[in-house]
């Protein structure tokens, strides 16, 4: 490993890129018997070492899980909870991510907010086929064609996932595709000083909202995982994707979007830590915004175990209203409780 990842020079590149695509290896490797739910010896003791391997590269080589997140993502089945949280909770070593738990905390604020983060990974080639891209284009700068959004769905679905009704690497591309181009088509529009409130009218946006109010249970989920995904260190990715998540739940016109946005989220947090900063800061808000009602949502009252567990990770943080009572205010140092397992 230090070898590679250590190494200096012409060849830094290329020797992490290496590594990288064995590490993807070993992933696709332990995925079938994580969707299966079979793990025999062999494969705890493998899964294990994974396990400590990524601990290893989290300590000692953060720089390297942030570059290369996105292809360990794409590699990961869904319910790999807590794997993902390992590589999503990497940061630069010389940065030094602010306590979530602070009760005026303003994101906004933070100077690394703004700072567009390296992916070491190609990942537009994933959407296919090339006339499917060409109209994703041409809607992103005007909109037109007019059919692309009710033939979105249908696109997806080609060449599905095994076990599933959509192509996974191929939505996730899509996510962060749009993203992107949200990105900088505002980062024109505004001198480098983005605005998360213009993003919300337009093609960007619509493309996903089309997403979330046109796709089945399975689709939306695999949508907002995809999107989940880059809850991480503070940069203007984490901010765009924290701010579209809880703008989709505020727009949300049914409660079963709300209620598998909240589902998401919470599957990450009830994982062993660490936790992605991204994450907490957007449950946190979730749970704090008066705006977004949560407390009030019926779904919250049909599943008690749900409002159980909720109430139990936002045990001991300050200024969450509507929420049900919790006793006398915990003390700081138990302000952590919604990271532990």
């Amino acid at each position: 490993m230090s070898r590679l990842l250590l190494s200096g020079g012409r060849f830094t590149h290329q020797t992490h890129h290496m590594y990288a695509l064995l590490l993807v290896d070993a992933l696709r490797l332990v995925t079938p018997f994580i969707r299966s739910g079979e793990h025999p010896k062999s494969f705890q003791v493998y899964f294990k070492g994974i396990l400590k391997t990524f601990m290893l590269l989290l300590h000692d080589f953060p720089e390297f899980l942030c570059e290369h997140y996105y292809q360990f993502c794409d590699a990961l089945p869904l319910i790999a909870h807590q794997l993902r949280n390992i590589v999503l909770s990497a940061f630069p070593k010389h940065m030094r991510c602010p306590d979530p738990f602070l009760v005026n905390f303003k994101v906004d604020t933070l100077n690394d907010i703004s700072i567009l983060p390296v992916i070491a990974y190609n990942f537009a080639q994933n959407i296919q086929p090339p006339k499917f891209k060409q109209n994703l284009d041409s809607y992103l700068r005007t909109r037109a064609p007019v059919t692309f959004l009710s033939e979105l769905r249908s696109y997806l679905q080609q060449g599905a996932d095994p076990g599933s009704h959509y192509n996974i690497r191929m939505l996730n591309a899509l996510v962060l595709y749009v993203a992107t181009q949200a990105l900088s088509t505002l980062n024109n529009k505004t001198n480098g000083q983005p605005l998360m409130s213009s993003i919300t009218h337009s093609a960007h946006m619509d493309i996903f909202q089309n997403l979330a109010v046109d796709l089945d249970t399975e689709g939306r989920y695999i949508f907002l995982n995809a999107m989940a995904n880059h809850l991480r260190y503070p940069n203007i990715h984490t901010h765009y994707f924290s701010y579209t998540l809880l703008y989709l739940f505020a727009e949300a016109n049914s409660e079963a979007l709300q209620e598998q946005i909240v589902r998401v989220l919470l599957e990450r947090l009830v994982a062993n830590r660490p936790h992605p900063w991204g994450l907490l800061i957007t449950f946190l808000e979730l749970v704090r915004n008066p705006n977004l009602k949560l407390w009030s949502r019926e779904f919250m009252s049909i599943s008690p175990d749900v409002k159980r567990l909720l109430t139990t990770l936002t045990r001991g943080c300050p200024h969450i209203p509507n929420a049900p009572a919790t006793g006398q205010q915990q003390q700081t140092q138990q302000q952590t409780a919604i990271v532990k397992p």
